[in-house]
């Protein structure tokens, strides 16, 4: 049987990279409030 997890860097950084975050708004909020660091 095949493992379910195939781990596709791309497609998690669409989903969950920096630019993802600056689409929600998650990023652009934290820079607007001046945070030092924006995203881990």
């Amino acid at each position: 049987m095949k493992r379910t997890y195939q781990p596709n860097n791309r497609r998690r950084s669409k989903k969950q990279g920096f630019f993802a975050r600056m689409k929600s708004g998650i990023v652009s909020r934290r820079r607007k409030k001046g945070r030092k660091v924006l995203a881990r």
